[in-house]
């Protein structure tokens, strides 16, 4: 039996810092310190090429539990839809219209963070309602 281990999650993005942050507001992510010798990633970042500043970014959970989180920059743009994708599990153990309510507030929080509400999935015999939803570059989450 393999045992459990610590993973993050890589996006592959235009802009890593403006998508990171979105995510840490979303999450409650922190980013890391500066590096040693710095006050801020920008003093950091302006010591570096001018084609590396603003590559990646990164963000955890401030508790450790959940994964760290990576946004590294890619010269293409998204053009599919995410093969792989994040459930905010904001309802979990709400159902019918409570849990609709927790969904829509989740959603109306996050739209002035730069998310763009999606689909909304109303439970069925199998399944609870869910709310799909776009991060600030597009990538798909669902609010679960």
């Amino acid at each position: 039996m393999a045992s459990v281990k610590h993973f993050q999650v890589t996006f592959d993005c235009a802009e890593p810092e403006r998508v990171g942050r979105f995510w840490c507001e979303a999450l409650g992510y922190v980013p890391p310190a500066p590096p040693e010798g710095f006050d801020t990633w920008d003093d950091y970042n302006l010591t570096l090429p001018p084609e590396e500043r603003g590559s990646w970014f990164a963000a955890s959970d401030p508790t450790g539990v959940g994964p760290r989180m990576y946004f590294q920059r890619v010269p293409e743009g998204k053009v599919v839809k995410n093969r792989l994708h994040l459930d905010v599990r904001v309802g979990t153990g709400l159902v019918g219209a409570e849990r609709l309510a927790a969904l829509e507030a989740e959603c109306a929080r996050l739209i002035p963070l730069g998310a763009t509400r999606g689909q909304l999935l109303v439970a069925d015999d199998k399944n609870e309602s869910c709310l799909g939803m776009f991060d600030v570059e597009g990538n798909e989450f669902c609010l679960d």
